[in-house]
């Protein structure tokens, strides 16, 4: 069918170049009005506007539809694209800020265990320095109990000593010492005077 049209129009456009060249042979103004020349012109587009508008128009017409609908589909996804972008933007932000938090709160949560650490030693140190001071002070009064003890048997072995002197005579150490010690011994503690 196709072929057919073709055909009929390469005819009316033999046709039409031939009465506008009979018309022509006078050879006159290209602008002056030629009544043939009008109607086979006007017959060959109205010719050809039916044949472009049953067979090619809908064809284009459908093809810019197609191509406006894919345009506009892929704005539409553009917009859909670029909406998902900002909200997957704004939950990456949230996530941000959730993980600044978090992390504001370990950094808390790790000064308050540093700062009970810190107090815990503190009390540890302090426990442990009157622990010390405790046995210091025990370890004290015994070497002073050692020195009592040392000076009582100094004083013991000189007053025999000087008792021996005095009686010119020497009695046996155990002896003396038993009589000496019992005689510290039945001194009150009160009594003697260090």
């Amino acid at each position: 069918m196709r072929m057919t049209v073709l055909g009929a129009l390469t005819l009316l456009s033999t046709l039409a170049s031939t009465a506008a060249a009979e018309e022509a042979g006078g050879g006159g103004n290209i602008l002056t009005p030629r009544g043939g020349l009008m109607v086979w012109t006007l017959l060959i587009f109205a010719l050809l506007y039916f044949v472009l508008r049953r067979y090619a128009f809908p064809p284009i017409t459908a093809a810019v539809e197609a191509r406006e609908k894919a345009l506009e589909e892929a704005i539409e996804g553009a917009k859909r694209d670029r909406d998902e972008a900002a909200r997957l933007l704004a939950e990456q932000r949230r996530q941000i800020e959730a993980a600044r938090t978090e992390a504001q709160r370990f950094i808390a949560e790790g000064r308050a265990a540093g700062e009970k650490m810190r107090a815990d030693m503190l009390e540890d140190t302090r426990r442990q320095q009157q622990e010390l001071l405790e046995r210091a002070r025990r370890d004290i009064d015994a070497e002073r109990e050692r020195a009592i003890a040392d000076l009582r048997r100094e004083a013991v072995d000189l007053a025999i000593a000087g008792a021996g002197k005095v009686i010119e005579k020497n009695l046996d150490d155990q002896s003396n010492r038993r009589l000496v010690e019992s005689f510290l011994a039945s001194l009150t503690p009160g009594t003697v005077k260090s």
